[in-house]
Protein backbone atom coordinates (compact mmCIF):
# COMPACT_ATOMS: atom_id res chain seq x y z
CA UNK A 1 0.00 0.00 0.00
CA UNK A 2 1.36 3.39 -1.05
CA UNK A 3 -0.59 6.07 0.79
CA UNK A 4 -0.53 9.83 1.32
CA UNK A 5 -2.32 11.17 4.41
CA UNK A 6 -3.85 14.63 4.72
CA UNK A 7 -5.88 16.02 7.61
CA UNK A 8 -6.37 19.24 9.56
CA UNK A 9 -4.52 19.78 12.82
CA UNK A 10 -6.12 17.79 15.63
CA UNK A 11 -7.56 15.09 13.36
CA UNK A 12 -5.41 12.30 14.81
CA UNK A 13 -3.46 11.77 11.60
CA UNK A 14 -0.27 10.61 13.29
CA UNK A 15 -2.08 7.91 15.28
CA UNK A 16 -3.89 6.59 12.23
CA UNK A 17 -0.79 6.75 10.02
CA UNK A 18 1.18 4.62 12.48
CA UNK A 19 -1.62 2.03 12.62
CA UNK A 20 -1.93 1.90 8.83
CA UNK A 21 1.83 1.49 8.44
CA UNK A 22 1.78 -1.42 10.90
CA UNK A 23 -1.21 -3.02 9.17
CA UNK A 24 0.39 -2.95 5.71
CA UNK A 25 4.03 -3.46 6.74
CA UNK A 26 5.05 -0.10 5.27
CA UNK A 27 7.28 2.63 6.69
CA UNK A 28 5.52 5.59 8.31
CA UNK A 29 7.23 8.57 6.67
CA UNK A 30 6.27 11.40 9.04
CA UNK A 31 7.73 14.69 7.86
CA UNK A 32 8.39 16.08 11.33
CA UNK A 33 10.31 12.96 12.37
CA UNK A 34 12.13 12.88 9.01
CA UNK A 35 13.30 16.48 9.40
CA UNK A 36 14.48 15.85 12.96
CA UNK A 37 16.30 12.69 11.92
CA UNK A 38 18.27 14.45 9.21
CA UNK A 39 19.17 17.31 11.57
CA UNK A 40 20.26 14.93 14.35
CA UNK A 41 22.36 12.84 11.94
CA UNK A 42 23.96 15.92 10.43
CA UNK A 43 23.24 14.87 6.85
CA UNK A 44 23.68 17.45 4.06
CA UNK A 45 19.90 17.84 3.95
CA UNK A 46 19.81 18.12 7.73
CA UNK A 47 22.42 20.87 7.66
CA UNK A 48 20.29 22.73 5.11
CA UNK A 49 17.30 22.41 7.44
CA UNK A 50 19.33 23.66 10.40
CA UNK A 51 20.61 26.65 8.43
CA UNK A 52 17.04 27.63 7.51
CA UNK A 53 15.79 27.22 11.07
CA UNK A 54 18.70 29.18 12.52
CA UNK A 55 17.98 32.01 10.09
CA UNK A 56 14.29 31.97 10.96
CA UNK A 57 13.30 30.91 7.43
CA UNK A 58 10.97 28.10 6.37
CA UNK A 59 12.68 24.94 5.16
CA UNK A 60 12.90 25.21 1.34
CA UNK A 61 10.53 22.98 -0.60
CA UNK A 62 13.43 21.47 -2.55
CA UNK A 63 15.03 20.23 0.68
CA UNK A 64 11.80 18.61 1.84
CA UNK A 65 11.29 17.13 -1.64
CA UNK A 66 14.76 15.60 -1.59
CA UNK A 67 14.11 14.05 1.82
CA UNK A 68 10.89 12.53 0.53
CA UNK A 69 12.65 11.24 -2.59
CA UNK A 70 15.26 9.50 -0.44
CA UNK A 71 12.60 7.94 1.81
CA UNK A 72 10.55 6.71 -1.16
CA UNK A 73 13.66 5.31 -2.82
CA UNK A 74 14.47 3.41 0.39
CA UNK A 75 10.91 2.01 0.47
CA UNK A 76 11.20 0.93 -3.17
CA UNK A 77 14.55 -0.77 -2.52
CA UNK A 78 12.98 -2.64 0.40
CA UNK A 79 10.08 -3.75 -1.81
CA UNK A 80 7.43 -2.13 0.38
CA UNK A 81 4.92 0.70 0.14
CA UNK A 82 4.77 3.76 2.37
CA UNK A 83 2.51 5.97 4.46
CA UNK A 84 3.49 9.59 3.78
CA UNK A 85 2.29 11.82 6.61
CA UNK A 86 2.59 15.61 6.59
CA UNK A 87 3.54 16.15 2.94
CA UNK A 88 2.44 17.63 0.59
CA UNK A 89 0.84 20.68 2.18
CA UNK A 90 0.55 22.96 -0.85
CA UNK A 91 -0.32 22.47 -4.50
CA UNK A 92 3.29 23.27 -5.45
CA UNK A 93 4.48 20.53 -3.10
CA UNK A 94 1.82 18.19 -4.51
CA UNK A 95 3.16 18.72 -8.03
CA UNK A 96 6.70 18.04 -6.81
CA UNK A 97 5.61 14.97 -4.87
CA UNK A 98 3.81 13.59 -7.93
CA UNK A 99 6.83 14.05 -10.18
CA UNK A 100 9.17 12.51 -7.60
CA UNK A 101 6.95 9.48 -7.04
CA UNK A 102 6.34 9.02 -10.78
CA UNK A 103 10.08 9.07 -11.52
CA UNK A 104 10.58 6.34 -8.92
CA UNK A 105 7.55 4.29 -10.00
CA UNK A 106 6.09 4.86 -6.53
CA UNK A 107 2.95 6.94 -7.11
CA UNK A 108 0.31 6.68 -4.38
CA UNK A 109 -2.48 4.13 -4.59
CA UNK A 110 -4.69 6.49 -2.57
CA UNK A 111 -4.76 9.70 -0.57
CA UNK A 112 -6.48 9.36 2.80
CA UNK A 113 -8.26 12.46 4.08
CA UNK A 114 -9.49 12.47 7.68
CA UNK A 115 -12.46 14.81 8.07
CA UNK A 116 -12.77 16.72 11.35
CA UNK A 117 -14.62 20.03 11.72
CA UNK A 118 -12.84 23.03 13.20
CA UNK A 119 -14.63 23.04 16.54
CA UNK A 120 -13.78 19.39 17.17
CA UNK A 121 -10.17 20.02 16.12
CA UNK A 122 -9.92 22.98 18.52
CA UNK A 123 -11.44 20.94 21.35
CA UNK A 124 -9.00 18.06 20.81
CA UNK A 125 -5.94 20.29 20.56
CA UNK A 126 -6.82 22.30 23.67
CA UNK A 127 -7.33 19.04 25.57
CA UNK A 128 -3.96 17.76 24.37
CA UNK A 129 -2.30 21.08 25.24
CA UNK A 130 -3.62 20.90 28.80
CA UNK A 131 -2.62 17.24 29.16
CA UNK A 132 0.89 17.77 27.79
CA UNK A 133 1.38 21.27 29.27
CA UNK A 134 1.81 22.87 25.83
CA UNK A 135 1.53 26.50 26.87
CA UNK A 136 1.99 27.75 23.30
CA UNK A 137 -1.04 25.86 21.96
CA UNK A 138 -3.64 28.50 22.78
CA UNK A 139 -6.97 28.77 21.03
CA UNK A 140 -5.92 31.74 18.84
CA UNK A 141 -2.79 29.84 17.74
CA UNK A 142 -4.79 26.70 16.98
CA UNK A 143 -7.38 28.63 14.97
CA UNK A 144 -4.61 30.33 13.01
CA UNK A 145 -3.16 26.91 12.13
CA UNK A 146 -6.59 25.77 10.98
CA UNK A 147 -6.99 28.85 8.79
CA UNK A 148 -3.64 28.10 7.16
CA UNK A 149 -4.76 24.53 6.57
CA UNK A 150 -7.93 25.68 4.83
CA UNK A 151 -6.06 28.25 2.74
CA UNK A 152 -3.06 26.15 1.73
CA UNK A 153 -3.82 22.45 2.15
CA UNK A 154 -7.54 22.16 1.47
CA UNK A 155 -6.91 22.90 -2.26
CA UNK A 156 -4.55 19.91 -2.28
CA UNK A 157 -7.37 17.70 -0.99
CA UNK A 158 -9.62 19.01 -3.77
CA UNK A 159 -6.90 18.32 -6.35
CA UNK A 160 -6.57 14.69 -5.26
CA UNK A 161 -10.36 14.34 -5.42
CA UNK A 162 -10.23 15.57 -9.02
CA UNK A 163 -7.63 12.90 -9.79
CA UNK A 164 -9.91 10.22 -8.38
CA UNK A 165 -7.61 8.84 -5.69
CA UNK A 166 -9.02 10.58 -2.61
CA UNK A 167 -10.46 8.43 0.18
CA UNK A 168 -12.29 10.63 2.68
CA UNK A 169 -13.05 9.19 6.12
CA UNK A 170 -14.96 10.66 9.06
CA UNK A 171 -12.39 11.35 11.78
CA UNK A 172 -14.93 11.84 14.59
CA UNK A 173 -15.04 9.15 17.26
CA UNK A 174 -12.55 7.13 19.26
CA UNK A 175 -9.23 6.27 17.61
CA UNK A 176 -10.38 2.64 17.30
CA UNK A 177 -13.64 3.65 15.62
CA UNK A 178 -11.77 5.83 13.13
CA UNK A 179 -9.25 3.04 12.48
CA UNK A 180 -12.06 0.62 11.68
CA UNK A 181 -13.47 3.04 9.09
CA UNK A 182 -10.03 3.66 7.63
CA UNK A 183 -9.19 -0.03 7.26
CA UNK A 184 -12.56 -0.73 5.63
CA UNK A 185 -11.84 1.92 2.98
CA UNK A 186 -8.23 0.90 2.45
CA UNK A 187 -9.13 -2.77 2.14
CA UNK A 188 -11.44 -1.74 -0.72
CA UNK A 189 -8.60 0.21 -2.34
CA UNK A 190 -6.28 -2.77 -2.03
CA UNK A 191 -8.87 -5.10 -3.55
CA UNK A 192 -9.55 -2.82 -6.54
CA UNK A 193 -7.82 -3.47 -9.89
CA UNK A 194 -4.44 -1.70 -10.07
CA UNK A 195 -4.29 1.64 -11.88
CA UNK A 196 -1.16 3.15 -13.43
CA UNK A 197 -1.62 6.58 -11.86
CA UNK A 198 1.66 7.89 -13.26
CA UNK A 199 0.44 7.27 -16.82
CA UNK A 200 -3.24 8.11 -16.50
CA UNK A 201 -3.58 10.97 -14.05
CA UNK A 202 -2.70 14.61 -14.71
CA UNK A 203 -0.43 16.74 -12.61
CA UNK A 204 -1.96 19.40 -10.42
CA UNK A 205 -2.82 22.48 -12.47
Amino acid sequence: MRLVMIAPPGAGKGTQAARIAARFGAPHIAMGALLRSHVERGTPLGRAVRASLDAGRPVPDRVVRDMVREALADAKAAGVGYVLDGYPRTRAQARAAYRTAAELGMTAHAVLHLRVDDEEAVRRMLTRAAREHRVDDTEPVIRRRLRLYHEMTRPVVDGYAERGILVSVDGIGTPDEVTARVFEQLDAVEAAPPVDHAASLPLFA
